[in-house]
């Protein structure tokens, strides 16, 4: 099997899909081309990818439903791609639990920026890290050394690159208010406005997911006017 990362571009735009595959495989990643849905299952089944640019408006299943279906089924990266700017497909995409998104027309380096920053978060290293310890909240264990979360029962939620960059941030500084600057600067690795609602997004899906009662959360607090706080007692 080759060494090169393996990325899927999937675009029902034939010129969009040559385009970005050229531009890839001379940067030395393995390409591989879908114009829907059906064609970007049989790749992964096939071959599964390290990364996958996905198109939100596809004839079919669309991206949105894609994003939902690979990350139950699959460990990688997902960019969406969407048109002109729609912050409603921004904020589904990330909810169905996408890495990051980019805009149609997109600059190429730009792109692969973008590739390049999911790819390291979602493959990083934990050797890498100099410190590290367990911190532990409600039922739940985090790992800041090899950026894992376990619960009580030895079970680990699936949980995207963005959302482990938040938790990571977090429970480095547990007990103490992360402003949402601090957070977006940390966890987006791409360009952002004070109007950037991805964190709030990503905030929400992480209560989902560890807390007994998302509504009501004790974990994962709001500080009011400066961001979120992770509290490892709640009593």
């Amino acid at each position: 099997m080759s060494s090169k990362r393996h990325i899927v571009v999937v675009d029902d735009d034939p010129e969009i899909l040559d385009a970005v595959g050229e531009y890839l495989e001379l940067r030395r990643f393995r390409v591989s081309l879908a114009a829907d849905g059906n064609e970007m299952q049989e790749i992964m089944r096939r071959d599964p990818a390290d990364l996958i640019l996905l198109d939100v408006g596809l004839p079919g299943t669309d991206g949105i439903q894609l994003a939902q279906q690979i990350k139950a089924e699959y460990q990688c990266g997902i960019i969406m791609v969407t048109g002109h700017g729609d912050p409603e497909d921004r904020v589904l995409g990330l909810e169905m639990g996408a890495d990051d998104y980019v805009v149609k027309p997109f600059n190429f380096r730009e792109l692969l920026a973008r590739i390049n920053s999911v790819l390291r978060r979602v493959n990083a290293n934990p050797s890498q890290s100099q410190e590290g310890g367990i911190v532990s909240f409600g039922k739940w264990h985090f790992d800041t050394l090899k950026r894992s979360l376990t619960s009580d029962e030895g079970s680990s939620p699936e949980l995207s690159a963005g959302e482990l960059d938040i938790l990571a941030v977090l429970a480095e500084n547990p007990n103490s208010p992360v402003s949402r600057h601090t957070l977006l600067e940390e966890s987006s690795h791409r360009d952002w406005s004070p109007l950037d609602r991805s964190i709030d997004v990503r905030i929400t899906r992480l209560r989902k997911k560890l807390e007994q009662d998302p509504t009501k959360p004790k974990l994962i607090r709001t500080a009011r006017n400066i961001g979120y706080i992770l509290r490892t007692k709640t009593s």
